[in-house]
């Protein structure tokens, strides 16, 4: 518990670094704190016990993080399928922990609801502003995306839910600058700060795993 602590510890300052280097324009400073992120939030999860799944959706955002530090095309897009692959990892990890019950059936349903409505209205209104290059490749992660919300919210609750939405939030303040539309003052910052709560949160509402070969969904309480 003492290493989870100070793991976490570490996380919270390499964020508040990174928020502060956001804060006053030090480009050097984010292309340093950034890459630490999610190595340490994925040690973190590791000594508490959190499943492979977990850790292997926290380091393909890491590679994320990693080849958005570019404003090359290229980069872009290989960024956005490092996270896509991050998505299908938890979307798995959901599906094979998360409890099918944690939500009603009629308020899993409005959430559905709810979700499909700010994906279709989202892509439908950046469309039109976005290179014609990347409309289909942001249409198509912004549905992964949506899915992934959708099921840490309906299979490992509130927590898990919020960082959900908060990962919503900030790739759609990324794709609103791709856009080219009006942007907040430092528009970075709130990227991260709403993505680097979002990650923690995730990692925060997944219950632990104790893996053995006769009871590999046997979970533990936080």
């Amino acid at each position: 518990m003492s290493r989870s602590r100070a793991l976490l510890g570490a996380f919270a300052l390499a964020a508040v670094a990174d928020l502060v280097f956001l804060a006053v324009g030090s480009d050097a400073g984010h292309t340093v704190a950034k890459p630490l992120l999610m190595p340490l939030l994925a040690a973190c999860a590791y000594v508490r016990g959190a499943p492979r799944l977990l850790l292997a959706a926290l380091l393909f955002g890491w590679g994320g993080d990693v080849l958005l530090l570019s404003d090359a095309e290229p980069a872009f897009l290989a960024g956005m399928a490092s996270f896509a692959a991050g998505h299908v990892c938890y979307l798995v990890l959901f599906k094979r922990y998360g409890a099918v019950n944690t939500v009603p059936r009629a308020r899993a349903a409005l959430l559905a609801l709810g979700y499909a409505t700010a994906l279709v209205t989202t892509v439908a209104l950046l469309w039109p502003d976005l290179p014609a290059d990347l409309r289909v490749p942001v249409a198509g992660y912004s549905a992964l995306l949506t899915a992934m919300a959708y099921g840490a919210v309906t299979r490992f609750g509130l927590l898990a839910g919020l960082g959900g939405a908060l990962f919503m939030l900030s790739d759609t303040l990324i794709a609103t600058g791709v856009a080219e539309w009006p942007q907040l003052p430092r528009p970075d910052f709130w990227i991260m700060l709403t993505y680097a709560a979002a990650q923690l949160l995730l990692v925060r509402g997944t219950p632990r795993v104790v893996e053995a070969p006769t009871a590999p969904k046997a979970l533990v309480t936080n």
